[in-house]
C-alpha cells in the first residue's frame, strides 16, 4: 500500500512538473528566430563569429524597437510589442556575456571580436537611455515596457563592464605572451 502511494505520489507529482514546464515553455518564448539559432550552430567552431552573431542579433532587437517608435499609425499594440522585443535583446546579450565568459575560460582569443562587442554595448547604452527619456511616449505605453527597459539598461551597463574587463585581461596575456617569445 505504501509503494503504491508512493508511486501514485511521484505520478501526480511528474504530470505538475511537465505541466508547469509547458507552461513555462508557453510564456517564455526562444528569442532566437530559428534561422538565428542555425547560424548559431554553424558557428559553434568559431567563437569569434559566434560573438559577433549574437551582437547582428541584438542590434536587430534594437532597430525593430526604433522602428516602432516611429511609426505613429502603430499605437494600440506597441508597448507590449517593445516589451517583448526588449526582453529578447536582454536575453541575447545575456547569452552573449555567457558565450564570452565561456570561450575566455577555454582560453580563446576573442580580441578581434570584443572590440566591436564594446562598441556595441555603448551604442545600445545611448539608445536605450534614448527610449528612457522619450518624453513623447504615453505613461500607459511607457508602462508596458518600463520595466524590460530597466533590465535591458542594467544588463548592458554590466556586461560592457564585463566585456571591456575581458578585453583588457585578453591583450594583457597576448603582450605577455609575445614577450615570452
Amino acid at each position: 500500500m505504501r509503494l503504491h502511494r508512493g508511486v501514485v505520489l511521484f505520478v501526480l507529482l511528474a504530470c505538475m512538473l511537465g505541466m508547469g514546464s509547458r507552461a513555462y515553455a508557453d510564456k517564455h518564448r526562444d528569442p532566437l528566430t530559428n534561422a538565428e539559432v542555425d547560424k548559431i550552430r554553424e558557428a559553434s567552431e568559431e567563437p569569434p563569429k559566434r560573438v559577433l552573431l549574437y551582437v547582428e542579433f541584438a542590434k536587430a532587437r534594437l532597430l525593430a524597437i526604433e522602428q516602432l517608435r516611429a511609426d505613429t499609425k502603430l499605437k494600440t499594440d506597441r508597448g507590449k510589442q517593445i516589451h517583448d522585443l526588449l526582453e529578447d535583446f536582454t536575453t541575447i546579450i545575456d547569452e552573449l556575456d555567457d558565450n564570452i565568459d565561456m570561450y575566455d575560460r577555454q582560453h580563446e582569443d576573442l580580441r578581434k571580436a570584443l572590440k566591436p562587442v564594446v562598441e556595441a554595448y555603448t551604442d545600445w547604452q545611448l539608445k536605450l537611455r534614448a527610449i528612457k527619456e522619450d518624453s513623447g511616449v504615453s505613461d500607459e505605453e511607457k508602462k508596458a515596457y518600463d520595466f524590460p527597459l530597466d533590465s535591458a539598461i542594467d544588463s548592458v551597463n554590466t556586461e560592457l563592464d564585463s566585456a571591456r574587463e575581458t578585453l583588457d585581461k585578453q591583450n594583457k596575456n597576448a603582450a605577455e605572451y609575445k614577450k615570452k617569445k
